[in-house]
């Protein structure tokens, strides 16, 4: 089984793939399916990393932030056809930094 400190290595992970592969901006994305199906499934994987950290954990550091994310794989895996490509970029270009920059500061806490 995975523990915490993995599964914020994948959460980590998968926000450096999203903004490795998004350096060209909204219009980039918008215009590339390939790069929009590869945003959503790293989102996915922060999703559920997030949803699959202990209770222990997430009533240590409680956060709306761990929530707000396996809310948000919820959505993009049972209504996919529902997903709003902008509401999709803000979380990239403006939730997905701070929240990196959480998951760095826990994993060093943990070290």
């Amino acid at each position: 089984m995975r523990d915490d400190r993995e599964r914020l290595r994948d959460i980590l992970k998968a926000i450096d793939n999203i903004l490795d592969k998004t350096t060209e901006g909204q219009a980039a994305f918008s215009n590339d399916e390939m790069l929009r199906v590869w945003v959503l499934h790293h989102l996915q994987i922060i999703g559920e990393a997030a949803r699959s950290l202990s209770a222990e954990f997430r009533e240590r550091r409680p956060a709306k932030v761990w929530a707000k994310a396996a809310g948000m794989r919820n959505i993009l895996v049972h209504h996919y056809f529902e997903i709003n490509a902008t509401r999709i970029w803000k979380v990239v270009e403006e939730d997905l930094p701070s929240l990196r920059d959480q998951v760095k500061a826990l994993l060093g806490e943990q070290t």
